[in-house]
């Protein structure tokens, strides 16, 4: 093998492993991105779920109201 093609040969091996590294840290981002929306996720449906709640105790009142 010549020496130039063995040199390309080198610096595409370099490239991948560069690539290989910026595709890690962008894979790690992205896992933390995505745990960051779940909890968002997770505290929006949590108050929802409280709002919900909140809101039928109030229409069973007002019912109860109404028929009183």
């Amino acid at each position: 093998m010549s020496e130039d093609r063995f040199q390309d040969l080198n610096d595409k091996v370099d490239d991948l492993i560069d690539l290989c590294a910026d595709m890690k840290r962008e894979n790690q981002l992205l896992k933390a991105s995505e745990n960051s929306w779940r909890s968002e996720r997770k505290q929006l449906m949590d108050k929802h779920k409280l709002g919900k709640s909140k809101l039928e105790s109030i229409l069973v009142r007002l019912k109860a109201m109404d028929q009183s």
